[in-house]
C-alpha cells in the first residue's frame, strides 16, 4: 500500500521561495562594511538571486556545472547560495585561506566553470588563477582593481556582479524542476593529511539538515531573531545558518570581512543582534575584548559554538558576565555540518550548574542522524556514559562517499567514521574526549588531551593551552602542555602543573610544558595540532620539564 501524499522534491529552491513569499518585506539581509551596513529585503534579496540565475544561464552554466565563491559573508554571498542550486548547478564555497597549492587543487578537482569573488580578495586568487585548468571568467563583485586576475590569466573575461546582474532580464530565465537528490553544493575538508576531500550535499540533503537544526532540538531561530552570520560561508555552508534564518525569515547580519573582535563587538550593539554562531577562538577574543574596553551585548540571547571542544570556562564567563546562553554543537563538513546540539534534558534549568553540566557535553544527537560507538575491534559499545569508542554517524544529510574518492577507511557499512573518540549516555549526549589521531596513550592508558586544555584554559591567566602527545621512552607518550599566557600574567608553569593536579589524576599531568605565543590555526580557525607536533620535533619548541 502506498501513501496518498505528494512526491514533493525538498530542495533548496522550496527554501528560497517560501522566505520570499513570507517574509519578503519585513525580513533584512544586512551587509557590514567597516563604517556602516547596507540594507536589503529578503525581497530584493530575492530580485537579485533571480537575476543571477538568469545572468549565469546566459553565460552558459548549466544543470551540474560547478560555480566557485570565493567570498566573505555577505549578502552576494548568500544571492549565490540561492541561484546556483536553484538552476541545478553546483555552489562550490572556495576556503580563502588555504594554501595556494590546495585551493588549486580544489578548484581543478571540482572542475569549476565559473568564479565569484569579492574584489578585496581578488590578489589571494590572483596567486592561482594561471593553474584553474577549468575556469573560464571570473565575476568581481565591487569596484576594486581586477588586474591581478588578467596579469595572471591574460585574456581571461572579467565581469563586475552588479554590471552583469543590472544588464541581465530575469524575465528571460525560468527556474527548472530540480530532482531532490541532484547535487545542490559542494565543500571539500580542510585535509589534515594528503589531499581535501569533497563532500557533496543534495537538495534533499540541505533541506532536511535545515529543517533539522531549526527544530525545537536545535538552534531554534525565528522571524523574531537577527542573526550574526560569523561562521564562513566558505565553510560547510555556514553550518547551514543561512537558510536556517531564510526559511524562517531571520534577520541575517552579514560581517563581511571585518571578522576581529572590535568591529563585531560594534556590529553587535549596533545591529541588536540575537544570536550568532562561530568557533571558540573567536568567542574568546571577544571576551578578552570585552575585559579592556565597553561593549552592549545585552540583545544576544544565543549563541552556538562549536568546531573544536568548547571550554566551560568561556561558556561560564558569558553566561555570568552577560547573561549569554552558550551551547555546544557538534558536526563536520561531511555531517552538513550539524548532528549535535548541547540543549539540557527536560526539566534543567540550562543557566544552572546543572544545565551547565550538560551544555558542556558535545551534544545531544539531533532527529534525523543515527550514532553509535565502537571499539577497535568494531564491537558496538553501549550508551551507558562510561564505554568510550569511535562516534559513527548516518542519516540523510550525512556523506556517504567522497567525490572522486571513495576512501573506504572512512565508512564501516554506511557508517561515517568521524575520528571523534566519545562516550554516550543513555539519553543520547555524546562527551567527545578527543580525536583518535589526538588521544594520548601513555602507560596502557588514555589521556584526554581535551580534557587537559579545557581545565588549563580555566586558569584566569591562560588564554589558550593545547596538549599535544610526545614520544617518552618508560610510557611511549606523555602528554606536552602548549600554553599561551595572557599579557603581563606572574603565573609560573609550576603554579599550572599544581593547578592542573588538583583537578585530574597525577598521573595524567604533563611533566613537559612550553610557553608559546598562539596557538596555530586551521583555516577554519580550529587548533591545528599537527603544527605543534612537528615544531616539538624540529626542536622547535622550548621546553621545560618539571620533576
Amino acid at each position: 500500500m502506498l501513501s496518498t501524499m505528494q512526491d514533493f522534491p525538498l530542495t533548496v529552491g522550496m527554501i528560497f521561495r517560501h522566505g520570499r513569499a513570507v517574509h519578503g518585506a519585513e525580513s533584512k539581509v544586512v551587509t557590514f562594511e567597516g563604517d556602516s551596513c547596507r540594507e536589503a529585503t529578503f525581497a530584493q534579496v530575492a530580485d537579485d538571486v533571480d537575476r543571477l540565475g538568469a545572468a549565469l544561464h546566459g553565460l552558459g552554466i548549466h544543470e551540474g556545472d560547478r560555480v566557485g565563491t570565493f567570498m566573505w559573508n555577505t549578502q552576494e554571498h548568500l544571492e549565490a547560495y540561492f541561484a546556483v542550486p536553484g538552476m541545478g548547478a553546483v555552489l562550490h564555497t572556495l576556503n580563502i585561506r588555504l594554501f595556494p597549492d590546495q585551493l588549486s587543487w580544489i578548484v581543478n578537482h571540482a572542475a569549476d566553470r565559473v568564479i565569484i569573488v569579492d574584489d578585496n580578495l581578488v590578489p589571494v586568487l590572483a596567486r592561482v588563477a594561471a593553474e584553474l585548468a577549468t575556469v573560464e571568467r571570473f565575476i568581481v563583485v565591487g569596484d576594486g582593481d581586477a588586474s591581478p586576475l588578467t596579469d595572471a590569466v591574460p585574456g581571461v573575461e572579467i565581469l563586475r556582479y552588479h554590471e552583469l546582474l543590472a544588464a541581465t532580464d530575469p524575465s528571460t530565465f525560468s527556474w527548472p524542476e530540480v530532482d531532490e537528490h541532484s547535487a545542490a553544493a559542494m565543500c571539500y575538508t580542510s585535509g589534515t593529511t594528503g589531499n581535501p576531500k569533497g563532500v557533496v550535499y543534495s537538495h534533499r540533503s540541505t533541506w532536511l539538515h535545515t529543517v533539522g537544526i531549526q527544530s525545537g532540538c536545535g538552534v531554534s531561530y525565528t522571524w523574531d531573531d537577527r542573526l550574526l552570520t560569523i561562521v564562513p560561508m566558505f565553510h560547510a555552508n555556514a553550518w547551514g545558518m543561512p537558510y536556517a534564518g531564510w526559511f524562517t525569515g531571520t534577520d541575517l547580519i552579514m560581517p563581511g570581512r571585518f571578522m576581529q573582535a572590535e568591529p563585531l563587538s560594534r556590529l553587535i550593539a549596533a545591529q541588536r543582534v540575537t544570536c550568532s554562531a562561530a568557533v571558540p577562538t573567536i568567542w574568546a577574543e571577544l571576551l578578552r575584548y570585552s575585559e579592556t574596553n565597553e561593549v552592549d551585548f545585552s540583545s544576544v540571547k544565543q549563541i552556538a559554538c562549536g568546531g573544536a571542544a568548547v571550554p566551560r570556562s568561556l561558556m561560564e564567563a558569558f553566561r555570568d558576565r552577560f547573561g549569554i546562553r552558550m551551547m555546544q554543537a557538534w558536526g563536520m563538513t561531511e555531517t552538513s555540518p550539524v548532528a549535535s546540539f548541547a540543549k539540557p534534558p527536560k526539566g534543567v534549568d540550562p543557566d544552572s550548574d546543572e544545565g551547565m553540566d550538560w551544555r558542556s557535553l558535545t551534544g545531544r544527537v539531533l532527529p534525523g542522524v543515527e550514532l553509535r560507538i565502537v571499539d577497535d575491534d568494531g564491537t558496538v559499545l553501549p550508551w551507558d556514559g562510561d564505554a568510550v569508542g569511535e562516534v559513527q554517524v548516518r542519516g540523510p544529510w550525512i556523506t556517504g562517499s567522497y567525490y572522486g574518492d571513495p576512501s573506504p577507511d572512512k565508512f564501516d557499512n554506511g557508517w561515517l567514521r568521524t575520528g571523534d573518540i566519545a562516550s554516550v549516555t543513555p539519553n543520547g549526549y555524546m562527551k567527545i574526549t578527543d580525536r583518535s589521531k589526538d588521544v594520548i596513550k601513555s602507560g596502557g592508558e588514555w589521556i584526554s588531551s581535551v580534557e587537559l586544555e579545557g581545565l588549563l584554559m580555566a586558569h584566569p591567566d591562560v588564554v589558550e593551552a593545547a596538549v599535544i602527545a610526545v614520544p617518552d621512552p618508560k610510557w611511549t607518550e606523555r602528554p606536552l602542555a602548549c600554553v599561551v599566557l595572557r599579557e603581563g600574567a606572574t603565573t609560573s608553569l609550576t603554579d599550572l602543573r599544581d593547578f592542573l593536579a588538583s583537578k585530574v589524576a597525577g598521573w595524567q599531568v604533563p611533566e613537559r610544558w612550553t610557553i608559546i605565543s598562539e596557538v596555530p590555526k586551521t583555516s577554519v580557525g580550529k587548533f591545528d595540532k599537527k603544527v605543534l607536533r612537528a615544531e616539538y620535533a624540529d626542536g622547535a619548541l622550548e621546553v621545560d620539564e618539571l620533576s
